[in-house]
């Protein structure tokens, strides 16, 4: 299947660490050769990447690994095809707009038979069960709340009903994101870490890279690293429950179930 790799953080931070190790997991230490993309929120801007070439050896994977864009919210995607044909338009993450804002997301998993009908609003663009998902999600919560945009508080249930109906169609681990919370639902395999002062080094486990990050942060900057695996091999990374629906906001995991 395909793997995740998310990241939020209280400071706009880069992500060519974390990616360096992600993106080889796309042809060289794993098989997720099928495509890739990656999202950064920037304001209410949002600049996506994505490509059906392997990460490994994408050019545009080569410039997103050496170009330090700053964001708050990444969410990224190496895909291993399970429905779909390998083109541009099935490529993760995904994007929409909803109430003035854009939402991103991408999905690890299968979710076989899985076609929701009823929909109003969104319809997918390419042909697999992810993007399916997605507009089922955001179609649900947008007539779910016909005045606009809700407090957290109020959306998060509306979420967690939706995950949870279109998890018993099949494995439904993803990130997703408004530039403002971010939200992971494990289904089978999700964690992350949680790097805060006083910082350390890191190694990758995907590439033999160090980064002593005690060098390139301040003692109040936090950041949240989701991902399907664990990126480095010397520091501890805390599984998310399988049905656990989290949210993160400025690099912390918030408390709402």
């Amino acid at each position: 299947m395909c793997q995740l790799l998310g990241m939020n953080c209280n400071t706009p931070t880069d992500i060519c660490f974390s990616f360096e190790g992600f993106a080889a997991r796309g042809g060289k230490t794993d098989d997720h050769r099928d495509g890739w993309g990656i999202a950064f929120f920037e304001g209410k801007g949002c600049r996506m990447f994505i490509d059906a070439k392997p990460s490994i050896n994408s050019p545009i994977a080569e410039l997103v690994r050496c170009y330090p864009i700053h964001s708050t919210h990444v969410i990224a995607h190496i895909r291993k095809a399970t429905q779909g044909e390998i083109v541009l338009e099935n490529c993760h993450p995904f994007r929409r707009e909803l109430w003035g804002r854009y939402w991103v997301f991408a999905h690890n998993g299968d979710l076989p038979e899985f076609n929701p009908t009823g929909m109003q609003y969104y319809q997918p663009v390419g042909n697999t069960d992810s993007e399916k998902a997605f507009c089922l999600i955001l179609e649900a919560i947008r007539q779910n709340f016909p005045e606009g945009r809700p407090s957290l508080e109020k959306i998060y249930p509306v979420l967690k009903d939706i995950t949870d109906k279109i998890s018993e169609k099949g494995t439904f681990n993803y990130l997703l994101s408004d530039g403002e919370y971010f939200f992971t639902h494990c289904s089978t395999k999700l964690c992350y870490i949680v790097r805060q002062a006083p910082f350390a080094a890191a190694h990758l486990i995907d590439q033999d890279v160090t980064v002593d990050f005690s060098e390139l942060t301040t003692p109040s900057d936090r950041v949240a690293v989701i991902a399907t695996t664990p990126l480095t091999d010397n520091e501890v990374w805390t599984p998310i429950k399988p049905g656990e629906l989290l949210v993160f906001q400025d690099g912390l995991p918030l408390k709402l179930s």
